[in-house]
């Protein structure tokens, strides 16, 4: 017998943790005259964040590198579980199962690179960028069409919100 469909899948998720680089951004670092990693965020994967949290999705950040930037867009976002910094990822993911009371199958987890596989094999739901490495999108129950940084995430949410039946009532907001 096959498995859950990926919007099967999709429908249990309470929580989604994102990565950063290559999934928030586009994977590229700019750096500034000082020696500062800039980063850019798409303002419409914000938005998709938002809405999902309006849904009552939790949200999470969990990123290998550390950076202000982050800290400064999680809180922006109103992203309360933010994790930076080392390569293991497992540990603050299984850190957040314990904080939020939630079981890997409610979680859905979307990354880009050979770190997040210990994430992406555990949770319920894996997601996967397009322009992620060969390992991770063959871990994935969905690989977005938009690539990270350039909608991935807000494609993500949309997705969520309509596995769960909830996306009609959080854009209603939108539709005067």
């Amino acid at each position: 017998m096959p498995g859950p469909t990926p919007l099967e899948r999709a429908a249990r998720v309470k929580l989604v943790i994102f990565d950063v680089d290559g999934v928030l951004t586009d994977g590229s670092l700019h750096y500034g005259a000082d020696g500062e990693a800039l980063k850019t965020f798409n303002v419409h994967d914000g938005l998709g964040i938002k809405l999902l949290q309006e849904s009552g999705v939790q949200t999470a950040i969990i990123s290998a590198r550390i950076s202000p930037q982050v800290s400064r867009r999680a809180a922006d976002l109103g992203i309360s579980h933010v994790h930076q910094g080392g390569h293991d990822k497992l540990t603050p993911f299984n850190a957040l199962l314990e904080k939020t009371g939630l079981t890997a199958e409610q979680v859905g987890f979307i990354g880009d690179d050979v770190v997040d596989l210990p994430i992406l094999s555990r949770v319920g739901f894996a997601v996967a960028v397009p322009n992620g490495r060969p390992e991770v999108l063959a871990r994935a129950h969905h690989v977005t069409t938009a690539h990270g940084g350039r909608g991935a995430v807000r494609e993500l949410c949309e997705l969520l919100l309509q596995a769960q039946s909830t996306h009609a009532a959080v854009m209603a907001q939108f539709m005067v």
